[in-house]
């Protein structure tokens, strides 16, 4: 919960986390309500959490709402065709992640069987589907015209009656032929199955599909729409051509929007070298579309504090000796990172709680906090020459 309270969001996802709490409310007195069920779970056809992909408060006042309610569900309530299993794997999800830390036992969740799915929707033929539409459009057409047939309708009309004569004629014919002596069917040659791929080996979640790199910073600005943020021009080792980046002095760069106007100080952000995760989905922020996020420190929350977003914010520094797109990893989990992260994985949100500082003010992951790390461990952030990368002040803080 207090990673929750620590998030950053924008004005306009705030209200809408305001509007689901609400909808949470009503469905207290009421969690048998069709309409409100029927829009969340359309609402979250698409969604891992009720803002997209970013988890909130919102997604805990629902499952707090609705979970005694589902627990109780039919089967056909669930997965059937009228049933809501969108909710079901919403609320599945809440119960069992570690980035909203609800503690459920196992004997009050909702018990969900994956096997258990009584209606899938059939795929949409996109032909039939357009034809479809394109009648119920020809017949609002003539609908609005009191039904009259055009000229242009009578003149097609005609020709489909004269293809169709043309069509039974042949017809006739080629019975009138085969009533003589019918022709040998050719036999099927029997095609030889085709070979089974093996399937692909599932590569279990782990801090180093994080793409944590170097990066330095050759100019960073005040956002011009939001007063909380910095635009930064920032080199992180990207070849010619990568997709959302830009050459500036010579050097391929993306531009990246930080939260930290009013936390760093902005001489601090000119020219020096970071710590950026680059294989987040690019996102806009105010207009300005933000490729990658800068690493910074801030003092962890204790239980059921609130962030007043007042800082202390300290950036994670690189090892002096590191150049711009060196591989940082935490020492025990290395390997090679994600493409770009898969936003419904979660893979960001999973470890980002393991992000912490040491009493030596060295960057590392802890693997107790995170149950998906498979290990208890605590790893250095360090280059591949063993160089550690570190912040100022602040001991055992949280990183993002």
């Amino acid at each position: 919960m207090a990673a929750l309270e620590a998030q950053k969001l924008s004005s306009t996802e705030e209200t809408e986390v305001q509007q689901w709490i609400t909808t949470s409310e009503r469905l207290k007195s009421s969690p048998a309500d069709a309409s409100i069920l029927e829009k969340l779970n359309t609402h979250l056809t698409s969604r891992t959490t009720l803002l997209g992909t970013k988890p909130s408060k919102a997604d805990i006042a629902i499952y707090e709402s609705l979970a005694p309610t589902v627990n109780s569900w039919s089967p056909e309530q669930r997965t059937g065709q009228q049933g809501h299993p969108h909710i079901v794997r919403h609320l599945d999800f809440v119960q069992n992640s570690g980035v909203f830390d609800l503690k459920v036992s196992d004997g009050d969740k909702i018990k969900v069987d994956p096997e258990e799915v009584l209606y899938v929707k059939p795929p949409t033929d996109a032909k039939a589907e357009k034809e479809r539409l394109k009648k119920e459009k020809a017949a609002a057409a003539a609908a609005a015209t009191g039904g009259e047939t055009t000229l242009v309708d009578r003149t097609k009309a005609a020709a489909q009656t004269v293809v169709e004569k043309v069509v039974e004629a042949k017809d006739a014919v080629a019975a009138a032929a085969g009533a003589g002596e019918a022709k040998p069917k050719k036999e099927k040659k029997e095609k030889a199955p085709k070979p089974q791929k093996a399937p692909a080996v599932a590569t279990p979640p782990a801090p180093h599909l994080i793409d944590l790199r170097v990066g330095h910073i050759l100019k960073a600005i005040k956002h011009p729409e939001a007063d909380s943020l910095y635009v930064s021009t920032i080199a992180m080792g990207d070849k010619p051509g990568t997709d959302d980046t830009e050459e500036y002095e010579g050097q391929i760069c993306r531009t990246v929007c930080s939260g930290l106007n009013g936390l760093v100080p902005l001489e601090e952000m000119q020219g020096r070298k970071v710590v950026v995760v680059a294989n987040l989905k690019p996102v806009k922020m105010r207009g300005i579309k933000s490729c990658a996020m800068v690493l910074a420190a801030s003092p962890r929350l204790k239980e059921g504090e609130g962030d007043d977003h007042k800082g202390p914010v300290e950036l994670v520094t690189p090892p002096v000796d590191s150049k711009a797109g060196d591989r940082v990893c935490f020492d025990g989990w290395r390997g090679e990172p994600e493409g770009v992260l898969n936003p419904k994985k979660k893979v960001w949100e999973t470890f980002q709680p393991g992000f912490t500082t040491t009493d030596d003010l060295e960057v590392a992951f802890d693997g107790s906090v995170v149950e998906a790390a498979g290990k208890a461990e605590i790893g250095k952030l360090t280059t591949a020459n063993g160089g550690t990368c570190t912040v100022k002040t602040l001991k055992g803080a949280t990183v993002r």
